[in-house]
């Protein structure tokens, strides 16, 4: 297989990414045909992916802009992906101009397209590090250049923690980097979910056990269980719900039945 030039050398361009098959499913040009093959692997049991992801970054983009709206110009986005139209920095800059933006994700085609689209851009950085450790995060350079973590920072972790397994506690991943953050501070948060899938659970688990041959599984938590990682947090209206029903730009109705796959929510530290 021929390697892009796009494609750092570090990769093993053999093997699938998540966030390369994301990607794909949002129509982007940033994957190989591993990446394609597994997906439409899982899209055989799934076929409403594409859809899913859509409404995922719909939600992110409406999350955004509420937090700019309440007064949140600094965002942290974990497990942020490789770079597609309306990103972070586009939305929150557009809806508060001088919002500050650090993405985090340890995948290094993420990394180095986010570097390529931030390039000369003073607002927003990259870091490549991993959710699970919290504190290499914190104490980056470009979270020390650019997040003031005295004010209140908007903690994007969309898409994310489904891919965390219990083993590595996310929870207290998620706890650590609360108390990091100051009084006022967000999270914004889409977890998958068997609930609220179109489908019998059994057939979605195809799409699962997919994840699980590449080995990045999927894990699919309960509305309870997916509630957990708010603690510490007081919900925003309308709480926890399918990503169409929060704060909603069109009529849930409107929406594919797919989108209302797994939960969204936000939640604001008194």
């Amino acid at each position: 297989m021929e390697r892009p030039a796009w494609a750092p050398r570090s990769i093993d361009i053999s093997v699938p990414s998540v966030s390369r098959m994301y990607d794909y499913y949002l129509g982007g040009s940033h994957n190989f045909e591993v990446d394609r093959e597994a997906a439409r692997r899982a899209m055989e049991f799934m076929p409403g992916l594409p859809k899913i992801m859509q409404a995922n970054r719909a939600f992110m983009r409406r999350a955004v802009r509420f937090a700019a709206g309440e007064g949140v110009t600094q965002f942290l986005d974990i497990g942020s992906g490789i770079p597609t139209f309306g990103n972070v920095h586009e939305v929150a800059q557009a809806a508060a101009p001088g919002a500050r933006v650090v993405y985090v994700d340890h995948d290094p085609v993420a990394v180095a397209h986010s570097q390529a689209v931030l390039e000369g851009h003073d607002g927003a950085g990259v870091v490549a590090a991993d959710l699970r450790k919290p504190r290499e995060i914190l104490d980056s350079p470009e979270v020390l250049r650019l997040i003031d973590l005295n004010r209140p920072v908007a903690l994007l972790l969309v898409a994310i923690l489904h891919f965390v397994e219990d083993a590595d506690d996310p929870y207290a991943a998620v706890a650590e980097l609360r108390q990091a953050l100051a009084p006022g501070s967000m999270l914004v948060l889409t977890h998958a979910s068997y609930e609220g899938i179109p489908l019998p659970a059994e057939r979605a688990e195809g799409a699962v056990d997919v994840y699980q041959d590449i080995r990045n599984p999927l894990i699919m938590r309960t509305r309870d269980e997916i509630a957990r990682f708010f603690e510490g947090y007081d919900m925003v209206e309308p709480g926890l719900v399918p990503m169409p029903q929060w704060r909603p730009d069109t009529a849930p109705e409107d929406e594919d039945p797919y989108g209302f796959s797994g939960f969204a929510g936000v939640g604001r530290t008194a």
